[in-house]
């Protein structure tokens, strides 16, 4: 009599909760004699996995991140921690067999925190908000694709770095960071991207493409040295998009009420004391200046620059992700 035998292995036990499979196997037997016919499929469930389901079959949420292990697979990429824990073999799934790798890199200096929520009626978000937010959707959209995401933050150094990978734990983490950043500041202290950007593409190894979130407040002394540093990021042939943060109401247009007003420097706590309308003019003359001179050194690199007005929503960072994401495969 031929039969099979069916198991399986879940997060838990009520679909209810939101319970999914993990794992599958079947075994065939002919006279319970066990035959060649044999099935086995690891199914991420895109969700954590509770700890009495861990102790129970020894998988974390990383082991989506793992294939089972059949003869002829090189054995130097088994997995011999997840074998101690499950008692069986797994090598180890290379970012190779994700769709894409991306890698997004967030400014969090202060300059990052303007405007001020509080003092600006109608305003959802600061810059660093939105960029954290935007992040975090470009993160969901990944993961839905099976892609590999990496992150890194810095303000006056760099302050966080993790590589491109899959996992859902890995995903959790990366949203949880974002999170963070969003709440925590440097006053006081100027922020030389030029020199975070470089050592971030020494750390970029392969192929990826890359989003950069910044408000890119530099001196033209250090203009040319991002210049050179977006360059190195553009190495090994990463793909690099430059979304420039900004707040267009006061940041380009300088529309203030023409009453006395102090601007303070929120990183270097310089100051200056004028009538808004006074400089209004001279003022949205030079930023513009400053926003071309940007576009044209960008197209000079061939680095896609996408200026963002933190006003206008998200519509822009995600058409640009997916017509980007389009081309780069």
């Amino acid at each position: 009599m031929s039969e099979i035998f069916l198991d399986t292995e879940t997060t838990g036990l009520s679909f209810r909760e939101g319970h999914k499979i993990v794992e599958i196997a079947c075994i065939e037997t002919q006279d319970a004699i066990p035959t060649n016919n044999v099935f086995h499929k690891l199914i991420n469930p895109e969700r954590d996995m509770p700890l009495e389901a861990f102790n129970i079959h020894g998988f974390s949420a990383e082991f989506a991140e793992h294939k089972i292990y059949n003869n002829g697979d090189s054995t130097k990429h088994i997995d011999w921690k997840l074998f101690a824990k499950t008692d069986k073999l797994y090598t180890k799934r290379y970012e190779e067999e994700t769709n894409m790798r991306c890698h997004i890199i967030l400014d969090q200096s202060a300059s990052m925190h303007y405007p001020f929520v509080n003092q600006n009626p109608g305003l959802e978000f600061n810059k660093i908000e939105f960029s954290a937010l935007a992040s975090a959707v470009l993160l969901h959209i990944l993961k839905k694709q099976r892609d590999a995401a990496g992150l890194s933050l810095y303000d006056q150094t760099h302050s966080f770095y993790a590589s491109e990978k899959a996992s859902e734990r890995h995903y959790r983490m990366l949203v949880n960071t974002l999170e963070k950043a969003t709440l925590s500041t440097s006053q006081n202290a100027t922020t030389k991207t030029f020199e975070v950007l470089h050592q971030i593409a020494e750390q970029l190894q392969r192929r990826s493409m890359i989003f950069l979130f910044t408000d890119l407040f530099q001196s033209d002394i250090e203009a040319s040295k991002l210049f050179e540093a977006l360059r190195h990021l553009k190495y090994n042939k990463h793909e690099l998009v430059l979304f420039h943060i900004y707040d267009k109401t006061t940041e380009f247009s300088f529309d203030f009420e023409n009453t006395p007003k102090r601007f303070v420097d929120i990183e270097t706590g310089n100051h200056l004391d004028l009538f808004p309308k006074t400089f209004q003019k001279k003022y949205t003359a030079a930023v513009d200046s400053y926003f071309e001179a940007l576009r044209l050194k960008c197209a000079q690199y061939k680095i896609n620059y996408v200026d963002v007005d933190i006003r206008q929503g998200f519509d822009k960072v995600m058409m640009t992700y997916f017509e980007k994401r389009h081309k780069f495969l």
